[in-house]
């Protein structure tokens, strides 16, 4: 095996040799080209879509053959009647430039309206000097003053679409990788649930022999956090020369995401994605409205090329180096007069600075977003934007390129209970000058008697969460695979019951909190099941000295996804009884609370294969009455049998997914 250095050392020096060659365009009647001495790319102009793309002659799409076979290329969940894939009718420009810093480059837009409503989708490629890749930028408008509210945009997306068995495994991030299944293995999968089969029928398959019995594109979603590259890999057994290749979505940048560094979402399943927008595990999705104009973007599609014996790891290593805010930030300058939207360096800044963290804080992380909006809400300006950096150990932290403007600086840390929340908070190129400093206190409501689970955001350090599934060869998280495999009667025959002091997270708290645990969607179980599954208790003893110092008890619960009769819709409620979901804390029989759980904090979390969704916390103020000295009992409920209405094959139960629990007592 080579080693990473001297895979990056190959890569430099082919890159220093190729300086100075030649980056060529085209046209004819049929076909736009943008090509340099390794990468071609072919825009077919009768449907506005690349259908070919070679890297060192070798085919990286295959045939086209309806929509595969071709990509990266645009679409929409956006118009009256749903998807929308533009290009048919599309107008075309073919871009050559040279940069500020005198390389050549050349673009493709695409831009296309859909007559009816007046709306329009716009993609732009660009290809410079010698990279193998494209930079991608994604553009909705949307005017029409006869309709002000045309509808969500459920989704945007690109798609790099191949139809060719040149890939052979997916990779999501540095510790997920596997073998794609064969195409033959799904014509003998059996389906579980929507968009998700059992393929352990076909052993032989190296997916369901190395990574799970179980496939869904959900289990190869990945959270934006530390999120940087993701793609498709060939080990060079189904390449023209024996060669490995890799096609990658870089991350390098976030701003124009939404939902912050807790939104997660689909990367790859035989399609490289770049998900802008969708409503997967509860994610937000903005409205369509009179005047809507955004640009998404950059992003960059990038493709190599290693020898025989080169790892997915060593070419992934290779598209890591592009994951940078700050790269081609000249180039970026040089096209931003063909990007709408897009802001110059001009109009940027760096925010840098301390945080004054609590002493338990670790994995601190700083967010900037919409001012005066949750970060994980942050559809609500159609210009909003978003960035983030990792806070190190001495509380200091740098955020690259922030555009000028006004924002909500978010702090949060595994540790910790809560968020430091900070409005208005200016950034200019005349504020960057003056390192910004912020003080974390941690919340208290007195002494704390304990704390069950670890406050992270996520359900994950409970049963069936991070812990691997060891019955694989390749080990991947136990939450990423289908959740039917986990039967809840088996796991827990007579329901929580946790002890604290004495119980072991890990082992004795599920990642998830059902109402009752469903059979649809589940191919393991004919019959729903009900005993003991919608309360969970909790036990745990206070001496007498603790109750006789205190009159006041806290106790807080933060949720890290929850699934309520409302689905995934945000902005509007429907009339089902479990739309705004209660969920109910008991304490000895003798104080009883209900939080109402809002319709617009639902989202399918656990079983679409993730722990953490919207992340949502309350607390409950009681007198110290309802405690007494040696063993308490607390009960968690949700409604019995509570469900929804579902009308493709997914699960009908509601639920919960616990980030931490705690207990204060004052």
């Amino acid at each position: 095996m080579k080693s990473l250095l001297s895979v990056q050392i190959a890569v430099a020096a082919t890159l220093a040799c190729q300086a100075a060659a030649r980056l060529t365009t085209g046209e004819n009647s049929t076909h736009l080209t943008l090509t340099n001495d390794r990468l071609s790319v072919v825009l077919t102009k009768s449907s506005g879509h690349i259908t070919d793309l070679t890297l060192d002659g070798q085919d990286l799409l295959g045939p086209l053959n309806g929509n595969r076979g071709k990509g990266p290329y645009l679409d929409c969940s956006c118009t009256p009647s749903g998807f929308w894939t533009p290009g048919g009718t599309a107008s075309l420009q073919l871009i050559n430039g040279t940069d500020s810093t005198g390389t050549p480059f050349g673009g493709l837009i695409m831009s296309d309206k859909f007559a009816a409503t007046n709306q329009t989708l716009s993609q732009y490629f660009f290809l410079r000097g010698e990279e193998t890749g494209l930079h991608a930028f994604s553009r909705l408008t949307y005017f029409n003053e006869s309709k002000p509210l045309l509808r969500d945009l459920g989704e945007l997306r690109t798609l790099f679409r191949p139809n060719t068995p040149l890939w052979t495994h997916f990779s999501t991030s540095d510790g997920n990788f596997g073998p794609l299944p064969k195409d033959a293995t799904f014509s003998q999968a059996v389906t579980v649930q929507d968009a998700t089969t059992y393929v352990g029928g076909v052993p032989d398959d190296p997916y369901t022999e190395q990574y799970s019995d179980y496939f869904t594109k959900y289990t190869l979603s990945e959270s934006w956090r530390n999120h940087d590259v993701h793609g498709q890999f060939s080990d060079g057994s189904t390449s023209a020369d024996g060669s490995t290749f890799g096609v990658w979505l870089v991350h390098n940048t976030m701003e124009t995401y939404y939902g912050g560094p807790l939104h997660s979402d689909l990367v790859v399943d035989g399609i490289v994605y770049n998900y802008m927008v969708s409503g997967h595990h509860g994610a937000p999705m903005p409205n369509i409205t009179h005047g809507f104009d955004r640009t998404w973007g950059p992003q960059f599609y990038y493709f190599n090329k290693g020898a025989p014996e080169t790892t997915v790891a060593e070419l992934r290593a290779d598209a890591v180096q592009f994951a940078d805010a700050e790269w081609n930030e000249a180039f970026y300058d040089s096209i931003a007069e063909y990007v709408p939207n897009f802001i110059p360096s001009a109009q940027r800044t760096v925010f840098e600075g301390t945080v004054k963290l609590p002493e338990a804080a670790k994995r601190p992380i700083v967010v900037l977003s919409e001012n005066r909006q949750d970060f994980q809400l942050n559809v609500f300006n159609t210009k909003s934007l978003q960035y983030w950096a990792e806070i190190d150990e001495s509380g200091s932290f740098r955020v690259p390129r922030v555009a000028e403007g006004t924002y909500r600086v978010t702090v949060y840390a595994d540790g910790v209970f809560g968020w430091y929340i900070q409005d208005d908070v200016e950034i200019t190129k005349d504020t960057a000058t003056t390192k910004q400093t912020f003080e974390w206190q941690e919340e208290s409501a007195g002494e704390e008697v304990w704390r069950v689970g670890v406050p992270d955001k996520s359900s994950g350090e409970y049963l069936h969460g991070y812990a691997p599934d060891t019955s694989k060869p390749l080990q991947p998280e136990q939450y990423r695979i289908y959740w039917g495999k986990y039967d809840y009667e088996k796991d827990f025959p007579e329901g929580v019951n946790f002890q604290v002091g004495q119980s072991d997270e890990a082992q004795d708290l599920n990642y998830i909190h059902w109402a009752f645990f469903p059979a649809k969607g589940n191919h393991l179980r004919e019959d729903n099941y009900y005993d003991n599954v919608n309360n969970w208790t909790i036990t745990f003893d206070l001496t007498k000295d603790k109750l006789d110092a205190a009159k006041t008890a806290t106790f807080t619960v933060q949720i890290a996804g929850t699934k309520t009769a409302n689905g995934n819709a945000k902005w509007t409620v429907s009339g089902h009884p479990y739309s705004n979901l209660p969920w109910t804390v008991n304490f000895n029989n003798l104080y009883e609370s209900t939080w109402v759980i809002p319709y617009w904090r639902s989202g399918s979390c656990g079983v679409r294969s993730a722990v953490a969704c919207q992340n949502i916390e309350n607390k409950f103020t009681f007198s110290t009455e309802a405690l007494k000295e040696g063993r308490n009992e607390l009960t968690l409920s949700l409604p019995f049998n509570a469900s929804s209405v579902e009308t493709a094959l997914l699960p009908d139960a509601l639920y919960v997914q616990y980030d931490a629990l705690r207990l204060e007592l004052a």
